[in-house]
């Protein structure tokens, strides 16, 4: 049999020719005091299109919850820990030594968002140099660790950092943050990390709602806003994507590589009095053509073949976030898992209950014991899969007769269900070797059993 470094060839040169599967994340506050258990969450989130959770600190009992479910977590230094990890690279090592690496890999986190709108909050009392040191010591404790392909070092910015985000092809940074922009973006771009933002066109509008289009806010396709560099949007989020990409380009970064992610994004339900824009109604539209926005690879008018990770802000209502009404009221669920507006958050490709989102309904999980198995993730983009598929049943040696018209795993007859069976085969044959489910990251290993019927996984 030829080396494994020799059979894995075929299959990266297949999976490179693929793009990663576009992806829609949520962020998952827990400032309330009718929160469901971070288990229920995990176990809703997984037979949701939801496959990457951003929390805003390290939780132990989130970051356990998630582990071997196929869901990706970005985790989070609190702005009040910047400080303390800026000093010098042991504290940093000390704060993933307990906080992260307990949980890895088990637990696939892939981001640490260090702080969040620390440059634009109680400026007073934070060091803004103190961002930029606590993120390349964190950097430092990732590359000693061997860790920093898989876990990247970002901080999430509000539309503040900006001087004005209009017309979008002049926008700026604010002069005074200049210089410690200059830093974090030379530092994204060297290490390959997202430049978050998080963007909100309701603020937008509900400040202005007389010089703003409803609709041109709510992502609705209207007759657009030109730019004068000959750009038209037909929405207000794109506009401030490429408001952010003009000020990055404008500190000497236009030719270098800097994917940019929208870390927050939504609509609340509800507002103060007065507040005609917070309804179930325009929250619905807003946050289910976010979603629609961040299942496309679509870009913006300045950068269209750039496609835009998107996080929607949020997951649920938290009854107990400071601020007005509406700070309370951005999640798509309420505390009982159910929907504060319909929205579909079903996921063709997951199994369970079909994308039913609520904790009344029973979710199937199988019984953990010492077995492991292999299976692709429920959110694994089909052209992966079918190079998975291709691989494993070829060049990488599998027995795949099960999964052919008179094979028990035949049935059904369906791309994830056979790249599930070829993967496991794949993954039993070589030792159960965490990498040897990697498959660039369409597996996932998994303590239940997957096995139906007349169609039995293999196992070690």
């Amino acid at each position: 049999m030829a080396p494994t470094s020799l059979l894995l060839l075929p299959l990266l040169l297949l999976l490179c020719l693929f793009p990663a599967v576009s992806s829609v994340g949520v962020n998952y506050g827990t400032l309330g005091n009718n929160l469901p258990q971070p288990k229920k969450v995990a176990q809703l989130l997984q037979s949701t299109l939801i496959d990457k959770v951003k929390i805003y600190d390290t939780n132990p009992e989130i970051l356990e919850a998630f582990s071997n479910t196929g869901i990706d977590l970005i985790v989070a230094v609190e702005n009040y820990h910047v400080s303390n990890i800026s000093s010098d690279v042991a504290a940093a090592d000390e704060w993933f030594a307990t906080r992260v690496a307990p949980f890895i890999p088990a637990t696939s986190i892939v981001a640490i968002a260090v702080g969040n709108e620390y440059l634009t909050t109680d400026t007073d009392h934070l060091a803004l140099n103190a961002l930029v040191q606590a993120m390349q010591n964190l950097h430092g404790v990732l590359l000693a660790r061997g860790l920093d392909r898989k876990i990247k070092v970002t901080t999430p910015h509000s539309m503040a950092v900006l001087a004005s985000s209009f017309p979008p092809s002049a926008s700026t940074f604010a002069l005074e943050l200049i210089p410690t922009m200059t830093s974090i973006v030379g530092f994204i771009a060297d290490t390959g990390a997202p430049f978050m933002i998080n963007a909100y066109p309701y603020f937008a509008y509900r400040d202005n709602p007389g010089k703003i289009d409803l609709e041109y806010a709510l992502l609705g396709n209207t007759t657009g806003v030109r730019d004068p560099k000959g750009f038209v949007y037909n929405n207000m989020l794109d506009a401030q994507i490429d408001a952010v990409r003009s000020a990055i380009n404008a500190l000497g970064f236009g030719n270098r590589t800097i994917e940019i992610t929208v870390s927050e994004s939504g609509w609340p339900s509800k507002g103060e009095a007065g507040d005609s824009a917070a309804t179930p109604e325009n929250a619905k539209k807003y946050n289910t053509r976010l979603i629609e926005r961040g299942q496309s690879d679509k870009g913006t008018p300045m950068r269209p073949k750039d496609k835009v990770e998107v996080f929607v802000f949020a997951l649920f209502n938290e009854n107990k976030k400071g601020g007005g009404v509406s700070e309370r009221n951005f999640g798509i669920l309420n505390g009982d898992g159910s929907k504060v507006y319909e929205i579909d958050l079903s996921c063709k490709f997951c199994s369970g209950n079909g994308g039913a989102v609520g904790f009344g309904e029973k979710v199937a999980n199988a019984a953990r014991g010492p077995s492991v198995w292999c299976v692709a993730k429920p959110h694994a983009d089909e052209k992966v899969l079918q190079a998975v598929l291709d691989f494993c049943c070829g060049p990488g040696g599998v027995d795949c007769r099960e999964i052919y018209g008179s094979g028990d795993c035949f049935e059904p007859n369906k791309l994830h269900a056979h790249s599930s069976y070829a993967m496991n085969a794949y993954y039993q044959m070589h030792g159960r070797n965490y990498w040897n489910c990697d498959f660039k990251g369409a597996g996932l290993v998994t303590f239940g059993d997957p096995s139906y019927g007349r169609c039995r996984y293999p196992q070690q």
